[in-house]
């Protein structure tokens, strides 16, 4: 989805994706899609949630301000709403404090701006 989002591979080459040692994100797979993309893969050490703070985080947020709030009938729905929040109101609208109480869209855009000039 961040392919599409961004505007093809070519648009995210270099990308660190942060995850936990879960075996989807070890799977060989998944791995060789990363390297495809040009997405280099990092995890954290076992045991040690101190370096995966922001996907706590989130997942928390999301679990509080979505899940608890729908009940699905089909995992399609239940996909469609997670999507539609991420997407229409996380990224774009929610302030974070780890990104200076921007949205991490404008944060993105200004960090953007500022390597540009």
């Amino acid at each position: 989805m961040a392919v599409a989002a961004r505007g093809g591979a070519e648009q995210i080459g270099g990308v660190i994706f942060h995850t936990d040692r879960g075996s989807t994100y070890t799977a060989e797979k998944f791995t060789a899609l990363c390297r495809r993309l040009g997405i280099q893969q990092s995890m954290g050490r076992v045991g040690s949630c101190f370096d995966n703070a922001a996907a706590e985080a989130f997942f928390s947020s999301l679990e509080w301000e979505v899940l608890s709030r729908h009940e699905f009938d089909t995992t399609a729905k239940a996909r469609a709403v997670v999507i539609d929040w991420c997407y229409g109101f996380y990224n774009t609208q929610r302030r974070h404090s780890a990104a200076a109480g921007q949205s991490p869209i404008n944060y993105e855009n200004a960090a953007l701006t500022r390597e540009a000039a």
